[in-house]
């Protein structure tokens, strides 16, 4: 049976499809069309990004038989179309992403598409190397994030330490008659880092805990009632950190405000390194269901500022726990029963308007419910309540006399 979530879909052999285009020929317009766009992009000269910069698109055709400008290849027809060509080479060159990486990364292996891809109906991708997420963005969220460019360039200029969703690329597969924009951002979860426990948090209690369809995952991502209840304590870090993880979040959402952008969530992933150590050790079987940690060293990330560590004050401390822990980029942290654990997050959807999107779902979720709660609420509201809920329920100043020991096992 057919089944579609959005406009992502099921066909009868069983691939994922989206608008009717299927996947595996949806990955490989993909990375004909970046292998163009990159190449084409690298003969013309290194310049300051002008204002109508941001406001270019660049469109080819790829026929299925090739041209004199496009490779044969065996999906069928598409147009592919790049925006801002010259915006996104600078925010790429700005992370430290050269050309050629960028392209070995997206295009050199297959991209890997993700199972677990949410109630949103997007699909998202994986490069190979675990570097760069592509998701499928509906025709709004495009377009918005064209609006916000020069805002977003103006502020990674002043501070490229912030927790927000780096953007490396906007593109639009033409085929069948259907657009299907795509975004690139930067990979928040490394695969090769088992993740224990995640969370999708807002600040908002309203019908915010995961659903039972959710919870039958084998890592669900659960909400801020789950963690209110699971982690009661919330999660301790070492004063140093959770002072540039506030100010970051601080930063993050007043930039967010000024877009009058909001709904958006902090995205947490938490690797339990006692847990891992547990599993490795105590379960040599591979019990089944057991989270154990990927056997090969994680490689270091290619882009600059993109680890949650860096996001927030710049550099690794270096001084793991594990002989590779300080190069996986987490920020440690303990929990509440003194296990030391390894924290990514990120701040995800900030392409959603609320001028344009949310002003009749507030109008309508407030006849219903007590308007202080409710997760979509006007802007400065939610970016205070939102800070609030993050540097006091979740993220907690670790009192180092009571606990003895650091993170990293110094006093």
């Amino acid at each position: 049976m057919k089944k579609t979530i959005g406009h992502r879909g099921v066909d009868p052999t069983g691939e994922t499809t989206y608008k009717k285009t299927t996947s595996s020929a949806l990955k490989g317009a993909i990375q004909l069309g970046i292998t163009h766009t990159v190449g084409s992009l690298s003969q013309k000269a290194e310049r300051d990004v002008l204002m109508q910069d941001f406001y270019v698109v660049e469109s080819i055709f790829f026929p299925s038989e090739g041209s004199n400008l496009t490779p044969a290849h065996h999906h069928g027809d598409f147009r592919f179309k790049t925006y801002a060509p010259i915006a996104f080479r600078y925010f790429r060159e700005l992370f430290g992403i050269r050309p050629d990486d960028y392209l070995y990364s997206l295009c050199n292996d297959p991209l890997i598409e993700l199972s677990n891809s949410g109630a949103s109906g997007s699909i998202f991708y994986v490069s190979s190397d675990d570097e760069f997420i592509i998701k499928t963005v509906q025709h709004k969220e495009a377009e918005f994030l064209q609006k916000l460019l020069p805002g977003y360039f103006m502020n990674l200029n002043q501070n490229k330490r912030t927790l927000l969703p780096k953007f490396y690329g906007l593109y639009c597969v033409q085929a069948g008659g259907k657009n299907i924009r795509i975004v690139v951002m930067n990979n928040l979860l490394p695969c090769s880092v088992p993740m224990h426990l995640k969370y999708d948090l807002k600040g908002s209690t309203y019908k915010r805990r995961a659903s039972p369809k959710e919870r039958e995952k084998g890592v669900p991502t659960y909400k801020d009632l789950d963690f209110m209840q699971d982690m009661p304590e919330g999660i301790q870090l070492e004063p140093d950190n959770y002072n540039a993880l506030s100010k970051t979040i601080q930063r993050d959402c007043l930039l967010l405000q000024s877009f009058k952008i909001m709904d958006y969530s902090l995205l947490v992933g938490i690797h339990n390194v006692d847990q891992a150590c547990r599993e490795r050790l105590g379960d040599s079987r591979g019990a089944e269901g057991a989270v154990t940690p990927d056997q090969r060293r994680p490689q270091a990330q290619k882009a600059l500022y993109s680890t949650a560590m860096e996001s927030i004050q710049g550099e690794a401390r270096g001084k793991g726990t594990l002989d590779s822990e300080d190069q996986w980029g987490g920020i440690p942290a303990r929990s509440s029963k003194g296990e030391r654990l390894l924290v990514y997050i990120g701040i995800i959807d900030i392409l959603q308007s609320y001028r344009f999107i949310k002003k009749l779902e507030h109008s309508w979720k407030a006849l219903v419910h007590d308007g202080d709660t409710v997760s979509v609420h006007r802007p400065g509201f939610y970016a205070e309540r939102f800070q609030r809920f993050m540097c006091s329920t979740v993220f907690k100043k670790m009192v180092l006399s009571n606990v003895g020991l650091g993170v990293d096992g110094n006093v």
